[in-house]
């Protein structure tokens, strides 16, 4: 096994050099690291973590804290997270907490306690939980969130769901459809909501009122999307088209419409957000809008660990698929 002194040798420096490296401490020329990482890779050369922790502090641990009903949503990011941490050097742990309560406190001090991460980072809705994020601001812990809307203490990465909410507003009007329904976010998911905000955009900008009972809170789970598609499939005339503010919801319509005998998209379109896999082997594919989450995960690993000193701007995408189509003949005016 390499050690630390044939790393050295190789790259053709100090053995400080390669431990201030292995470390990412600054004033470390691009040239000496470049050759100190080609070393290391070319020797397969695997640091010791309890002298990397004596040497700097630091336990090389970041931690992911969550609390989402939608686990494709948590996997991806987490996929991404932990193979950026890979890639620097550190170890990524996962801890679900909840809502509400003085529990999440007590989850969070142990972990503290135990392992003492370099920092945390937050997805919705816990990334707009603001006694959350004082307390880690108590505990001078650095945090990292992902779609936060309040200001706090904190690297936030902002998220562009008012632009593609618009986006799947603007989808749907051009095939004709004006009486759409949509299913909107659980109340805490305040990213989300701007996904709403950005749809009535859309409405506004064709002269199009927004009719409030159109309007049905889910709370992205399959079992919402289809007690929310009864409500808005129940009434008359019913929408020619619904947007589902997730994929489970908008799966839960899916099987709704074949259950009642609604053909998609002949009698109904629908569409959905996150780009799930379940989406694609749905029938008929989902249309859907696709968000970067592997890379989102990387870049919050990046914005912990000082890889990154600015935030990133990610962009979205609409994933047309085979489940939204033009207005039904009978409901053109």
């Amino acid at each position: 096994m390499a050690s630390i002194h044939d790393v050295a040798a190789l790259a053709g420096v100090s053995i400080k050099t390669v431990s201030r490296v292995v470390n990412q401490a600054p004033n470390v020329s691009a040239d000496l690291r470049d050759r100190v990482t080609a070393a290391i890779r070319q020797l397969n050369y695997r640091p010791n973590q309890s002298a990397r922790r004596l040497a700097g502090g630091r336990s090389f641990m970041i931690a992911f804290l969550y609390n989402n009903p939608v686990p494709s949503y948590i996997g991806r990011i987490q996929e991404g997270a932990a193979y950026r941490c890979r890639e620097l050097g550190y170890h990524l742990v996962v801890e679900p907490l909840p809502l509400s309560g003085e529990e999440r406190f007590a989850i969070l001090d142990r972990l503290v306690a135990a392992l003492r991460p370099d920092g945390v980072f937050l997805v919705p809705p816990l990334s707009d939980d603001t006694r959350l994020l004082q307390r880690l601001s108590e505990l001078r812990l650095p945090c990292a969130r992902i779609a936060g809307s309040v200001v706090a203490e904190s690297f936030n990465i902002p998220t562009p769901e008012r632009s593609t909410g618009r986006m799947v507003a603007d989808h749907l009007i051009s095939l004709g459809h004006e009486h759409i329904g949509v299913i909107t976010p659980p109340a805490r998911h305040k990213a989300a909501l701007r996904r709403v905000e950005g749809f009535r955009d859309g409405l506004a900008a064709r002269g199009l009122p927004g009719d409030e009972t159109l309007f049905v809170e889910g709370a992205f789970d399959f079992a919402s999307g289809i007690a929310a598609g009864e409500a808005l499939l129940g009434r008359q005339p019913r929408p020619t088209a619904i947007f589902a503010t997730n994929d489970d919801m908008a799966l839960g319509v899916l099987t709704l419409a074949h259950r009642i005998g609604l053909r998609v998209p002949e009698d109904l379109s629908v569409v959905g957000f996150d780009d799930t896999p379940a989406g694609l082997t749905a029938w008929p594919p989902l249309t859907t809008v696709r968000q970067p989450l592997e890379a989102m995960g990387g870049a919050v690993i990046d914005a912990l660990t000082g890889s990154a000193t600015e935030a990133p701007a990610f962009e979205f995408q609409l994933v047309l698929r085979n489940s939204s189509g033009p207005v039904p003949t009978s409901a053109r005016k």
